[in-house]
């Protein structure tokens, strides 16, 4: 089972690449680069993933850097807004997509319509979805990749 990416990682990191060629340091972009990834850094993630507070939840669901059993863990959270930012999250594991896929919220399976990670197979029950909404989206969204094959 593949995933749906637009831009890949190779890509990304060509694009990053090209923008801070020639880049002094003193260009905005330089500026607001995230600093290396630590273990520290993903421990702190971890901890955030349990903290009390959803709002605090909700940023370790948008981490590209959480561990797998963070991602896992955070699928099935009781507060829906952290279920939603890890259905938007670009980073988050295909597999935890797929369960996204069937979440009771119709918004988090909206963000799983529209997010570029999602797998086909998740595609696939979402477009046989009970809500408009989320079978819209899907619709619009390969409408999307049709249109970039067709130009390519």
């Amino acid at each position: 089972m593949s995933c749906i990416r637009f831009n890949t990682p190779a890509q990304q990191a060509q694009i990053r690449d090209a923008l801070l060629q020639g880049r002094t340091g003193e260009e905005p972009v330089a500026k607001f680069l995230s600093p290396t990834v630590t273990e520290s850094k993903v421990q702190r993630v971890v901890a955030m993933s349990t903290d009390t507070n959803p709002k605090i939840r909700e940023s370790a669901a948008l981490s590209y850097h959480a561990p797998l059993a963070v991602y896992e863990k955070l699928a099935t959270d009781t507060d829906q807004g952290v279920r939603e930012c890890l259905a938007r999250n670009t980073h988050t594991p295909c597999d935890v997509l797929r369960t996204l896929a069937s979440d009771p919220s119709e918004r988090v399976r909206a963000f799983v319509a529209v997010n570029y990670s999602v797998p086909e197979d998740a595609m696939e029950t979402l477009a046989n979805d009970e809500s408009e909404l989320v079978r819209a989206l899907v619709s619009w969204k390969t409408s999307l990749r049709d249109e970039l094959t067709v130009a390519v």
